[in-house]
C-alpha cells in the first residue's frame, strides 16, 4: 500500500479514488461540481442521461482534435459567460480541457451559475479510449 492510499484509507478519503475534489458536499441535492479521474469521467458520461460534453479550449485547439461528439465553447473568449447563459440547466457538462486547469476554472463559473459540471481532470488526454 503506497503512503498516499494509507493516508487517504486512514482519513476516509478513499472511499471513490475516481472522484478527486467536490464542490458540493456528497448527498447534497442540486447541481454538482466534481473533479473526475478519466476513468470517472468516462464512466459518468456513459451514465449520463442526455449529457453534454464540452471542449473548453481555443477553436484551433478544437479543431486540431477533440473527443467524438464534443461541442466547444472557448472559455478565453469574452462571450464565454453570455455562451453559457444560453445553456440547458436540466442536463449535466462534462467538460475538458488540454491539462485541466481551464476547464476546472470553466466548471466553477458553470457551477455557480446552476449548472451540473464534471470537470475531465488531467485533461483530454486523462480520457481513456
Amino acid at each position: 500500500m503506497s503512503w498516499n492510499s494509507f493516508l487517504k484509507n486512514l482519513l476516509g478519503a478513499a472511499q471513490n479514488e475516481d472522484v478527486l475534489e467536490q464542490e458540493t458536499p456528497p448527498g447534497e441535492s442540486g447541481p454538482r461540481n466534481e473533479n473526475l479521474s478519466g476513468r470517472a469521467f468516462k464512466k459518468q458520461l456513459e451514465a449520463a442521461e442526455n449529457p453534454v460534453l464540452l471542449d473548453v479550449r481555443t477553436q484551433g485547439e478544437f479543431a486540431a482534435g477533440t473527443l467524438p461528439g464534443a461541442l466547444n465553447l472557448d472559455i478565453m473568449s469574452a462571450s464565454f459567460t453570455q455562451k453559457v447563459k444560453q445553456l440547458d440547466k436540466g442536463v449535466t457538462y462534462f467538460v475538458f480541457c488540454r491539462s485541466g486547469n481551464r476547464s476546472a476554472q470553466a466548471c466553477q463559473i458553470m457551477h455557480k451559475m446552476g449548472y451540473d459540471v464534471r470537470n475531465l481532470s488531467g485533461g483530454i488526454g486523462a480520457f481513456p479510449y
